[in-house]
Order: structure tokens, then C-alpha cells, then sequence
């Protein structure tokens, strides 16, 4: 079981997401021990193009879309989705330092 589940909603933050992705990938943890859960919430910018470079080969990073359905649902998909013993959600604007 991994400890944390960090569920990252996104949709149209393209000038914001990859430094809140990059921030939750070099925590000082290992990836064996959390996981990243990215929802795309039908985004119309880069948004999505921006992730999957980011997300590519990562074992421990799970990215879906969907149709936009807002960000209540965006993080509900997400939680149905984690294994982690704790919840972070992460809004898509913000990044996490060490």
C-alpha cells in the first residue's frame, strides 16, 4: 500500500501545471511510496500536452481524462482511483516544496 495519493485536478492551467507536477515529483520521498493520481478535466489549452511529457515513463504517476465535469468530480474520480493510506489533494496552480 502506498502511504500518500496526491490527486492533482487539471483544467486549462497550462502556464501553472508543470511546476506543480514537477514539485510533487522531486519531493524527497521515494516513488515507491507515493503515488501521483492527474485528472485532466477536459482542458482546451496545452494543458494536456504538458502533462503527458511530464508523466511519461513514471510508474508511480496515473493520468486520466475526462469530459469536463468540474473539479468536484475531477477529485471524486481521483479518489476512486487512489491507494494511498493519506489524501492530498494538490490544486493545479499550486506547487509543494521539500
Amino acid at each position: 500500500m502506498k502511504k500518500l495519493s496526491l490527486i492533482i485536478p487539471v483544467y486549462n492551467v497550462e502556464k501553472y501545471v508543470a511546476r506543480c507536477i514537477q514539485s510533487c515529483i522531486n519531493q524527497n520521498i521515494s516513488s515507491v511510496d507515493y503515488e501521483i493520481i492527474i485528472i485532466n478535466d477536459g482542458s482546451t489549452d496545452s494543458s494536456l500536452q504538458i502533462v503527458n511529457a511530464l508523466v511519461k515513463d513514471r510508474d508511480n504517476i496515473t493520468f486520466i481524462s475526462q469530459k469536463n465535469e468540474g473539479l468536484s468530480s475531477a477529485r471524486n474520480k481521483g479518489l476512486s482511483l487512489a491507494k494511498g493510506e493519506y489524501i492530498w489533494f494538490i490544486d493545479s496552480d499550486d506547487w509543494i516544496e521539500i
